[in-house]
């Protein structure tokens, strides 16, 4: 769980930035030599990591230092969009439609470009993330059982993420983290990434042999995949916080 995620509202400092008041959430980690700062995605508050033992004041200064930055930043940032229904969503790189009707079971279809789902429509929000994400495992799982085969490694453990920094990692122990969001992008983008992972798996670097694996692995053009996220990435952030 996220620092950020665990703390208290009387905790957190906060920053003017362009007439708003935004929270600096400081996440320390025992791993970090220095400190490094970003926007949330749909511009709600600013993140700074740092080492364990850094105070929130350096983490204060830190982000001051990086207002003009922060305010670009800001500019193009997108609030998080209510789900409604009759709207549309990315799944798997297509685009469905929401539909909802309180007399049908709350069990969510997919029939064709239509998501079709009954029940209180308070509830539809986090009814669909528990579904996306039960879509994502039941993917990722796939794609990591192909490519591990390929790689001639063990099925790695899985555990879904929802990282801001990272679509995907793998720890030293051989623990795959991809992110949940995944599952709105292409079958490729998702793919891609999960080659990535099962690759240091292999070489834990960026080395010519994780790359030459990583060719090897991967069916599609990993360049392109990179570019789409590049491009849209930020996209599969504008709905559920």
């Amino acid at each position: 769980m996220l620092d950020w995620l665990r703390r208290k509202p009387q905790d957190t400092p906060t920053l003017a930035v362009g007439g708003r008041s935004l929270p600096l959430a400081i996440r320390r980690m025992a791993q970090a030599r220095r400190m490094t700062l970003r926007l949330a995605p749909d511009g709600s508050e600013i993140r700074v990591t740092m080492p364990k033992w850094g105070m929130t004041q350096d983490a204060l200064d830190f982000a001051r230092a990086r207002i003009d930055w922060i305010e670009g930043q800001l500019s193009h940032a997108r609030p998080v969009q209510q789900i409604l229904p009759g709207m549309q969503l990315p799944f798997r790189g297509r685009l469905v439609t929401l539909c909802h009707d309180p007399a049908e079971r709350r069990v969510i279809r997919l029939q064709g470009d239509l998501l079709m789902l009954g029940g209180a429509v308070e509830s539809i929000e986090p009814r669909l993330a528990r579904w996306l994400k039960a879509q994502a495992r039941e993917l990722f799982a796939a794609d990591l059982a192909d490519y591990a085969a390929r790689a001639g490694v063990p099925m790695p453990p899985l555990a879904l993420s929802n990282a801001r920094a990272r679509w995907g990692s793998c720890s030293s122990t051989g623990a795959v983290r991809l992110n949940w969001r995944l599952v709105m992008a292409p079958d490729a983008v998702r793919r891609s990434v999960v080659a990535h992972e099962v690759a240091h798996l292999v070489h834990f670097d960026h080395s010519p042999r994780f790359h030459a694996l990583l060719g090897s692995l991967f069916e599609g053009d990993m360049g392109t995949a990179n570019s789409w996220l590049k491009r849209h990435g930020r996209s599969l952030y504008a709905h559920f916080a």
